[in-house]
């Protein structure tokens, strides 16, 4: 497909070379040479008419050209080695677009063994030259073609392998004169010092892409992870909830069957009746025990009535003893409410205080006792206190402990 808002220039050219004679080709194709002189490097001019030239198979006429005898081309080896430059210039920082596959896979290639066939032209010219003067121009054209192919070389540094690999160029290699071999040698340290250039960008691009992605994805997981953390604790709160759940669901279940009333056993039909009267008979056969007569059997009997009717009356006293705790346990622990909540003695009026009066005659004697000791010890002159320590105990007189106690009923007694 044609570009849109081609230069003029080149359309002209493309013109002049399809309507023009073979022979008058090359010459025609020396015209792009000014036109990429004049342009800026770099520039995105030079870069739209490299692509005009390509789109107008310009490049490839250059290949042809260059692929002739070079004693057929009007110009020699001026015009030959100018294309060089042109061709190697072209390729150089082109985009072909949609036709890239076949630009890198056969027009590169091709064109890097055109300048290598070219150069062992030249160098077979130099050897058979006889005149100095045509020598040195020789020795010119080569570099100029040498230096084509560098160029070439250098934007497209995948040729390098092709071109070591080429026999052409360890034909150039094996030259016996000086002058030639120097310029090949040249050439080829410029390519091995590409090669090597071009190693330690593809190593500093391959570190910097990992130091890249190492920091990208560290960014990426942090940004997901707080993205996420809310849902992960909401996560971790409903597992913690569904684990609690679940031990009380199994606590309830296990409470449940310790608790199931007793649903009695399952009525025994005659089959099963038949097998297990089986099973008993079969074990009496297997464990036959010593004759006993009835006199020891009732014995026995006897011993065992007794020893049952004792455990069932022991058993009988053992619950009123319990139930006899529990009833004292009750009274303590609610006198023990009762006093927590009673009202202090400036607060108390009418007959509250009786309400706090103990039932126990013991203790209500002793707390008594208590009271009557601190009155006298507080009413008594102070002389009479000299030489008493505050644990000295005073005695009192039984008849100011009379007092009507009560007394507790428990288990249907009262004691007298």
């Amino acid at each position: 497909m044609k570009p849109t808002g081609t230069d003029p220039r080149i359309l002209s050219i493309a013109a002049e070379v399809a309507k023009s004679p073979e022979q008058n080709v090359p010459v025609i194709l020396l015209k792009l040479k000014e036109i990429i002189n004049i342009t800026p490097l770099g520039s995105s001019e030079l870069k739209k008419i490299k692509q005009d030239i390509y789109c107008y198979d310009l490049i490839q006429y250059c290949l042809l050209v260059l692929s002739q005898d070079y004693s057929r081309i009007q110009g020699g080896w001026t015009t030959i080695s100018q294309l060089t430059q042109i061709l190697s210039h072209c390729c150089v920082g082109l985009e072909p677009g949609e036709d890239a596959e076949e630009f890198y896979n056969e027009l590169l290639p091709s064109a890097a063994e055109h300048f290598l066939v070219l150069g062992r032209q030249l160098q077979t010219c130099f050897i058979n030259a006889a005149k100095a003067e045509e020598k040195d121009e020789l020795l010119h054209f080569f570099q100029i073609v040498t230096d084509s192919l560098f160029w070439l070389l250098g934007g497209h540094v995948e040729l390098i392998q092709n071109v070591l690999q080429s026999d052409h160029f360890l034909h150039l290699l094996q030259a016996d004169n000086v002058q030639i071999g120097s310029a090949v040698m040249m050439m080829l340290q410029n390519i091995l010092q590409i090669n090597q250039v071009e190693k330690h960008y593809r190593e500093m691009e391959e570190k910097s892409a990992l130091i890249i992605q190492k920091h990208w994805r560290g960014y990426r997981e942090r940004k997901n992870f707080h993205q996420q953390r809310q849902s992960l604790i909401e996560y971790k709160a409903a597992v913690t909830l569904q684990r609690a759940a679940l031990k009380f669901l199994v606590k309830c279940r296990k409470k449940k069957k310790l608790f199931a009333p007793w649903r009695g056993l399952q009525e025994l039909t005659d089959a099963r009746r038949v097998e297990l009267k089986k099973q008993v008979d079969d074990y009496v056969r297997r464990h036959l025990g010593s004759p006993m007569s009835d006199v020891v059997s009732r014995e026995l009997h006897a011993q065992a009535q007794e020893r049952l009717q004792h455990y069932f009356m022991g058993r009988a006293l053992e619950e009123r003893a319990q139930q006899h705790r529990e009833a004292l346990m009750a009274q303590i622990s609610t006198n023990v409410e009762q006093l927590m909540k009673a009202p202090s003695l400036k607060e108390a009026e009418g007959k509250e205080p009786e309400l706090f009066l103990s039932r126990s005659r013991p203790v209500a004697a002793k707390a008594k006792q208590a009271h009557l000791t601190t009155l006298k010890h507080i009413q008594a002159p102070w002389w009479k206190k000299l030489g008493e320590e505050s644990g000295d105990e005073i005695d009192v007189p039984k008849d100011e402990l009379s007092i009507e106690l009560e007394t507790l009923f428990i288990g249907g007694t009262k004691p007298p």
